[in-house]
């Protein structure tokens, strides 16, 4: 049997699929050598990402000194047959749509977040409110578990995030923290209806960060999606060694899941919010689906982003 390291060099000789920059092109311009300075991996990442949009979204948003841009609203819309997206530019909370009920992963910054955003996107795309049976905070950061207490108080959701994150949020005492519920555990599955899901614990963004891996149907046609939980790099040197060896470990995990589908929690960093404008322009194929040799490529820019921001630390 193939060791991991083996089956991460081989996805990263997979070629891209549906427009982007062949991967063979993406090789033959990559350095011979292995990187010295930051710099060095910043322009590898920026070679393997080549012309392909979602790449170069996320090598820009895992670039040292990124600005974030104005808060502006984003017009809810469903990205698939059961999965909505409802936020603004800044975060999003992404809603899966099951035969007996909805799965929210994040839940925004606040109460009047959920009150004023999440409770009437969902609306506004057909899905009633009150069918939110469990609300899965991605992390423990305050924009994306803010809203989940007033969804449990108003609809008796549970609310789900790793033990780690609990621990977090207990110590940091955070304003609009929800109570204590339900701990996520690393291959634990979740199943709502017709729909499992499946986390995968990730850490690096924060110790408790989580990313769950799901069925999702584009017209009519299963396909298998990763929402990636945490991707801005943290703070210390030790915990981007902890977020690199996730985003190894969770290529792999992809690899024998079969993921085509790449989401996000902040879709400014994977081109996401262009994304969901070219569908409510009417794309007929769905730009979420990037086939499995582009799941791999978006994690292999990603490993070697942070291999440059750790090696910007010494």
């Amino acid at each position: 049997m193939p060791s991991r390291r083996t089956v991460l060099a081989a996805a990263t000789l997979l070629p891209l699929a549906g427009g982007a920059r062949p991967a063979s092109a993406a090789l033959k311009t990559a350095p011979k050598t292995a990187p010295k300075t930051a710099q060095d991996y910043y322009d590898r990442a920026a070679k393997l990402a080549g012309d392909d949009s979602v790449l170069k979204a996320l090598v820009k948003a895992l670039s040292p000194g990124l600005q974030m841009p104005a808060v502006q609203p984003v017009k809810p819309f469903k990205i698939f047959d059961d999965v909505a997206v409802v936020g603004t530019t800044f975060v999003q909370a992404t809603a899966l749509l099951t035969s007996k009920g909805v799965v929210l992963i994040d839940a925004m910054g606040s109460p009047d977040d959920a009150k004023k955003i999440i409770v009437p996107g969902l609306r506004d795309v057909g899905v009633n409110p009150a069918h939110i049976k469990y609300v899965v905070a991605a992390h423990g950061h305050d924009d994306h578990f803010g809203g989940a207490q007033y969804l449990a108080d108003t609809y008796g959701a549970r609310v789900m995030m790793h033990k780690a994150d609990w621990d977090l949020i207990a110590a940091e005492r955070p304003e609009h923290a929800p109570k204590r519920d339900l701990e996520i555990s690393d291959g634990q599955k979740l199943t709502l209806g017709d729909t499992t899901i499946v986390f995968h614990h990730t850490p690096g963004h924060t110790p408790g960060t989580v990313s769950p891996i799901f069925p999702v149907r584009w017209k009519g046609r299963r396909h298998t999606a990763i929402l990636w939980g945490g991707t801005n790099p943290p703070a210390t040197t030790e915990a981007k060694r902890t977020n690199l060896t996730s985003v190894r470990e969770a290529a792999v995990t992809m690899r024998r899941a079969g993921v085509d589908v790449e989401l996000n929690n902040h879709g400014g960093a994977d081109y996401g919010l262009t994304r969901i404008e070219q569908l409510r322009a009417g794309a007929t194929k769905n730009p979420f689906i990037i086939g499995p040799a582009r799941t791999q490529r978006f994690m292999k820019v990603m490993e070697t982003m942070l291999r440059g921001r750790i090696l910007q630390d010494q």
